[in-house]
């Protein structure tokens, strides 16, 4: 293409209304003209304060219009609004999850292949954050050995009431599952999600924190704390340990400070701050990449193999008990 990548985003509550500004300030060969949501106010207050951009109230109508599309509406609404963008052969970054179950995802990944296309990308921007791009390559050298275990701390300061048990599985731990496929290079074959006595600042029923362990088709582990009402800040950790010495992400040092007695480091309040260069990253590849006709990124097989862990592991969580993995053949799927 010779022109800018005429954008439109659907759902612009923090993550749709970050990446508005993103594509209309900070990303090159690509504009934004379009937003939708159903909070009409919220939508025509963004549009306002960016130009160029107009307000279109149906989802599926935008699609049509434009170039190509981010979806950042809720997890539910992906799958019908993935069609759409696959119906009219429009490139797609879509927020996690994928969609809201292994079921659902897997028909997308169907329905992407009939296309001929690599048209869906999958909003893991962790693959683009310098620090795991940094790890990724560090155990991919082999210098390190075999990496054996993966040890991740996942922490928000505080969420919404309606964040429930098992949007911490879908929505929070679903990270930490594509990061454990990709450092590792391998499918997650069991997963176990356990939850202590929860923290006494949530709501009746909400199991807060959990750890999750996840066990590799090749035999490494890794675990995972996720704790979504920390209270402190946003923090994510991440320890890969090999047979010749570990790598640790996530530990802030570049900020290290000493003063009056004390030392330490900020922590940031949200994501925004933690991952804000891995999404102007991820977005701008993304761009790149669909205004050729193709994607950069993880693929909506990444997603769906992160939908059946999830799945598998919002099992756990109730059942509380290890739950198998169960993952289609990609080579029956795709060929």
């Amino acid at each position: 293409m010779t022109s800018d990548l005429r954008i439109g985003i659907i759902g612009v509550g923090a993550m749709g209304a970050d990446h508005a500004e993103r594509v209309a300030r900070r990303t090159s060969g690509a504009r934004l003209v379009a937003v939708s949501d159903p909070d009409a106010a919220r939508a025509t207050a963004l549009a306002t304060a960016l130009d160029g951009v107009q307000v279109i109230g149906d989802p599926l109508q935008l699609i049509a219009e434009v170039d190509a599309v981010i979806i950042a509406s809720p997890g539910f609404a992906h799958a019908e609004q993935l069609m759409a963008c696959l119906e009219h052969g429009k490139p797609v970054l879509c927020e996690k999850p994928l969609t809201m179950d292994a079921e659902s995802a897997l028909r997308v990944v169907e329905a992407e292949h009939k296309t001929g296309r690599s048209l869906i990308q999958v909003g893991f921007m962790r693959r683009f954050d310098p620090e795991y791009a940094a790890l990724k390559q560090l155990l991919d050298s082999g210098d390190l050995g075999r990496t054996l275990l993966l040890h991740n701390v996942h922490r928000n300061k505080t969420v919404a009431e309606t964040f429930r048990s098992e949007m911490i599985v879908r929505d929070s731990l679903v990270h930490e599952v594509d990061v454990a496929r990709w450092l590792f290079d391998d499918e997650i074959a069991r997963i176990t999600v356990h939850a202590p006595k929860p923290t006494s600042l949530v709501g009746e029923g909400v199991l807060d924190p959990q750890l999750a362990i996840f066990e590799m088709a090749g035999g490494a582990i890794a675990d995972v704390e996720v704790f979504v009402n920390f209270q402190v800040g946003y923090e994510v950790r991440c320890e890969a340990v090999a047979e010749k010495g570990s790598a640790t992400i996530g530990l802030g040092v570049d900020v290290l400070t000493r003063q009056a007695g004390h030392w330490g480091g900020a922590v940031p309040d949200d994501f925004r701050v933690r991952f804000g260069p891995a999404y102007d990253i991820e977005v701008q590849r993304w761009v790149n990449a669909a205004a050729s006709g193709g994607i950069d990124g993880p693929t909506a097989w990444d997603g769906y193999a992160a939908a059946a862990v999830c799945t598998a592991g919002v099992q756990s969580l109730t059942e509380g008990r290890p739950v198998e993995v169960e993952l289609a053949r990609r080579s029956e799927v795709l060929g």
